[in-house]
């Protein structure tokens, strides 16, 4: 702007009523919704499109659901929709782009990130339970608990003043599952898959030692008793560098007797590959049903 700063987010009502013309709104700014606007200047990311949205809503509206697991770091697939939580009240605000969720929320189910008003982990993951199948519920507890949204403990108080909540009984089978250790949503997906199969449960990233006892590397999930590892590679294993640091730790893990069950995004549509291959691998080391 060359006659003054809009700022990063506006509305259009705001930047009207301080004087910005209709050209100058649309030469700086990027429409997030309407009457919403962020500068062309900023990255239009999840957090900037939340402070855009933020100056249109009461002061009592929190971002929920997928967008509050999006803020707090937790895997969610992107979406251009924005999700909102917000007492109930007779008028709701509307808008397109805008999902709006009524709920009564205690104080400590919304917290301030940044200057942004979210559902807490905890209202986060049990508001979640209610249309995330269990196993992407698991990843997204995973990510809340690794990013230090949550705790166990937080996460089991706010579940025992849950009764009647739509999605609390997914919510609290699935509590008892998470860990902070798992890396990724694909590596939370394949532990579930094995921890609810009638596998072992396995652990998760374990250690693999040299001859001489020292820790040289770890594997995402294994079983230690049978030496059986079950790895996920993603994309970014294909890279030279970190191909050739694959080969070393495999290597590694050959020469401690572990045998290597390897897994890739085209497994990840359900848990029978997964499932079986592991159990074949087991069954060839010893282990029995």
């Amino acid at each position: 702007m060359t006659e003054f700063d809009l700022g990063t987010a506006y509305t259009w009502t705001g930047a009207r009523g301080r004087g910005a013309t209709r050209g100058q709104i649309a030469q700086d700014g990027v429409r997030v919704g309407r009457g919403v606007y962020l500068s062309a200047a900023v990255e239009p990311d999840l957090p900037a499109r939340c402070r855009a949205w933020q100056l249109a809503l009461p002061a009592d509206a929190a971002f929920g659901l997928g967008t509050a697991a999006g803020l707090h770091g937790a895997p969610m697939a992107t979406s251009s929709t924005v999700h909102v939580v917000i007492p109930s009240r007779r008028q709701l605000p509307r808008r397109a782009g805008l999902t709006v969720h009524e709920r009564l929320l205690g104080a400590e189910d919304v917290v301030v990130l940044d200057g942004l008003r979210q559902t807490s982990g905890p209202q986060t993951f049990l508001d979640l339970a209610a249309g995330l199948p269990s196993a992407e519920l698991v990843a997204v507890g995973d990510g809340l608990l690794r990013a230090g949204r949550l705790t166990a403990e937080s996460l089991v108080r706010r579940l025992a003043r849950a009764d009647g909540v739509r999605g609390v009984v997914r919510a609290r089978e699935c509590a008892p599952l998470l860990t902070a250790a798992a890396a990724s949503r694909p590596e939370s997906l394949i532990r579930y898959w094995l921890v609810t199969s009638d596998l072992p449960d396995p652990q998760v990233q374990v250690p693999v030692h040299d001859r001489w006892g020292r820790e040289v590397t770890h594997a995402d999930l294994g079983y230690p008793q049978w030496k059986v590892a079950v790895e996920y590679e993603g994309q970014q294993h294909a890279e030279p560098d970190q191909f050739g640091r694959d080969i070393d730790r495999y290597s590694l893990m050959a020469a401690d007797g572990w045998l290597v069950v390897r897994f890739a995004a085209r497994h990840l549509g359900g848990p029978v590959v997964v499932v079986e291959r592991t159990r074949g691998a087991l069954v060839s080391r010893g282990w029995r049903p």
